[in-house]
Parts: C-alpha cells; structure tokens; sequence
C-alpha cells in the first residue's frame, strides 16, 4: 500500500492539530457477573473505534492512537477481563466469554452505531471470536493487528518464552517478553510500569489465553465470514497470512510494515496512525 507525500502531510496535520476530548473511566459488568473498564475518548456524536489490547495488556498501551483518533473520533479503548483496570475474573478466559465481552462492550457503548473493532495481538483471535459468535452486524470495519487470521502460513513460534519456569520466574518472563515486543528503544520507566501491569493477570488466567481450545480454522472461517472492509497490519513474520488474505478475502487489505516490532503501533505511531487513517477515509467512513 503507497500513501502519498501529500496525502501523508495532509492526515498528518489531521492527527496532530486537532483538539481531543477528555478521556472518561467507564466500567460495565458483565454477563457473567465481571465488572469491566474502558476509557471513553473524544467527541461524544462521532464515529466510535473500539481498540482491544493482546495478551496481558492493558488498554493505555494504544496511548498514542486514543491520542490522535479521538480528535475527529470516539475511541473506546478497552480493558479485557482479568487485564488492565477490569477485575480479575475467576473464569472466562477463552475466546467465546471473551468474544461475548466484545459484544457487550459494543452494547454498553455504542448501542445505535457500528463499530470500527481493531484488535491487536492476543486481541484479533478476541476480535474474531466475536464475529464467529455474534457476526459482523455491529461493525463497520475490522483492523486486525499482527497476529495470525488462520491463513497459511502457520505463524513462527514467538522469539521470547511466554510461560514461566523452573528457571525462569515469572516476573522475569513477563519482563523479557515485554521488551521483546519493541524494536525501538522505550523508557525505562514505561516497560517498567507495562510490566508491571502485564503481571497483575494471574498466571492462572495468562496460561488460559495462551491455550484457547480452538483450531485455526477458527479463525479463518471468522475473518472470511465478514463482508465488512477489513485491514490487516503485521510485521513480516506474518507477511504470507498477509498476502493470502489480500488475495482472497474480496473486501480485506493488507500491510507489512518493516523494522517494527510486535507492538508496532507503539514503535512507530504516526506511521501505524496513517496506515489506518488512510484505511477509515476511504474504506469505513468515507
């Protein structure tokens, strides 16, 4: 995908000049009896983004796109279960309940208008669950970011161990993991207090997001159940699932963005902050 210098400067000075509205802490519990966060960012009237975070994580991690979206958009960005300010839940950890979240995030948030539904990591098969289970009524678009959609190729097995050991305890695991997902050098105190966070899901309910009971047929047959425009973002490791999914899916496009890391929306923000700019112009909400 090429964006135009002109192009660039324009939404570039879209995103970086506009005037955001305060953020608001908001919680809703759900079904299952979980009291849930999310933060509610910008104009109150427009089109609603909903960001959900990968594994462990929490939702301030999209710090820089609820910056710059909730200028011209609302942005929901939100804390999954057992994650970030969500209460630590006893059970759901498995894509179905945590699919089910998704749709009554949306519900509580944005009842009378579709969503834009952008998960990364952890938070795509999340993403997908929901669409297998309550299809794609309620979105206007899907951004999918950097974990596998069940296309082929199989995704590598991840550079940095994310299970703790006999040799390897878990703060020391969770501390490695998180500074093997940037490619860019990050404040200290930033992976510092990422980890920290990271480490407040128990490791019962980490290990049960890492094994959810599905095969990736799953999720394949979830990204292809949808008509709605769909952009796929991902580091290279992922660029075959990225290009079998162009070529087959009529309604998705993708994009392999280079010398990033996993988190590649932290690593490099405003060129990630373009990529789905551009996507939403003309592709969501022309």
């Amino acid at each position: 995908m090429r964006i135009f210098p002109a192009l660039a400067s324009l939404l570039l000075v879209t995103l970086c000049f506009g005037h955001a509205a305060a953020a608001a802490d908001r919680w809703f519990v759900s079904s299952d009896g979980v009291r849930l966060h999310y933060s509610e960012n910008g104009p109150s009237a427009a089109h609603t983004i909903v960001l959900v975070p990968g594994w462990t994580m929490p939702a301030w991690i999209f710090q820089a796109q609820i910056d710059a979206f909730s200028r011209h958009y609302r942005v929901i960005a939100f804390d999954p279960r057992s994650q970030g300010a969500s209460a630590i839940a006893p059970g759901g950890h498995e894509p179905v309940r945590r699919g089910q979240d998704i749709s009554e995030l949306i519900q509580q948030a944005s009842p009378g208008q579709p969503v834009l539904l952008a998960g990364w990591s952890l938070g795509v098969l999340d993403t997908l669950a929901y669409i297998h289970a309550s299809g794609d009524a309620r979105i206007a678009g899907l951004v999918l970011i950097d974990n596998s959609v069940g296309e082929d190729p199989p995704p590598p097995a991840p550079k940095h161990p994310m299970h703790a050991g006999k040799n390897l305890p878990r703060a020391v695991m969770m501390r490695n993991f998180v500074r093997g997902m940037f490619k860019h050098t990050q404040p200290a105190s930033y992976l510092d207090h990422l980890t920290e966070t990271c480490l407040r899901t128990p490791e019962h309910a980490a290990e049960a997001l890492l094994a959810y009971p599905v095969p990736r047929t799953y999720w394949k047959e979830a990204v292809y159940s949808t008509a709605k425009p769909v952009l796929y973002v991902v580091t290279p490791r992922l660029s075959g699932q990225a290009d079998n999914l162009r070529a087959h899916h009529p309604a998705a496009e993708s994009v392999v963005m280079q010398g990033v890391g996993h988190a590649l929306f932290v690593d490099e923000p405003q060129k990630f902050d373009l990529i789905m700019d551009s996507f939403i112009r003309r592709r969501v909400w022309p």
